[in-house]
């Protein structure tokens, strides 16, 4: 199996100074990205886990670009990309549990003029934002990722992307297909919902569905529809939750 890992999981914003500003004084150590040709540019939040957070926002108007109607509803945690040694081998995989994706090309110029490039495997609908994009770099990864790890918060590394979806069933039958893994069953009395987790690598990835149209869940799907709702973060500090107007994002620091 190519799918080894998440590779990062990306929050918009309205403005990338913002968000810098605002994950700093959460004990974020955060380095610009750059900027992409399709209009936004970025920061980052890497781990020692090799995962990171992307800080993303429109640097000019684009509505041909996938992320520019969520941006237009309020962004947040809107994405999740995959890392895999085989692009090709892995979009088959997809494929074959019955999920599309679309090539597309991708590069970033980060400020000291360095150009990334790599190669996206993006899902089209109904299965985007449930599924990952998948990343193949064609410049080193360690030259897109971030290299300063530590930060004041004494996060190190991804645990879990919590995924909303209407019902759980369908999408279970294509992730049980692309990680081989039955999945775990689960409920969460805080969100009112059932699903189950699968893992990939060090992380956890749960399919989420609201039990009652008083969970929390609700709400985002009438809103939004299926995709990223929350993610855990591991530290070596005290468990507790990050200030969700400052993060844009639900976002719970665990053991």
């Amino acid at each position: 199996m190519a799918v080894q890992a998440i590779d990062h999981l990306v929050i918009m914003f309205p403005d990338l100074e913002t968000a810098i500003r605002d994950y700093t004084e959460l004990g974020f150590t955060v380095v610009r990205g750059g900027s992409h040709p399709t209009g936004t540019h970025n920061a980052l939040i890497a781990f020692p886990d090799g995962a990171y957070v992307e800080l993303i926002a429109f640097e000019r108007k684009n509505p041909q670009h996938r992320w520019w109607d969520v941006a237009q509803k309020g962004g947040g945690l809107i994405d999740f990309c995959m890392r895999t040694d085989d692009l090709t081998g892995d979009r088959e995989t997809f494929r074959a549990a019955g999920v599309e994706t679309a090539i597309a090309p991708g590069e970033r110029v980060r400020p000291d003029g360095y150009r990334l490039r790599w190669t996206l495997a993006q899902p089209v609908p109904p299965h985007a934002f449930v599924a990952p994009f998948l990343i193949e770099d064609e410049t080193p990864r360690e030259e897109r990722v971030a290299g300063e790890h530590r930060h004041r918060n004494a996060v190190r590394g991804i645990a879990t992307i919590i995924i909303a979806v209407p019902d759980v069933a369908a999408p279970r039958r294509w992730w049980s297909a692309v990680l081989r893994q039955h999945g775990e069953e689960l409920r969460r009395e805080d969100m009112l919902a059932r699903g189950v987790r699968f893992r990939a690598g060090p992380h956890a990835l749960e399919l989420m569905a609201p039990e009652q149209a008083s969970s929390p869940l609700s709400a985002r799907l009438k809103t939004r529809g299926a995709g990223p709702w929350s993610m855990a973060l591991k530290t070596s500090a005290s468990p507790h939750t990050l200030d969700e107007d400052k993060a844009r994002a639900r976002i719970m620091l665990v053991p």
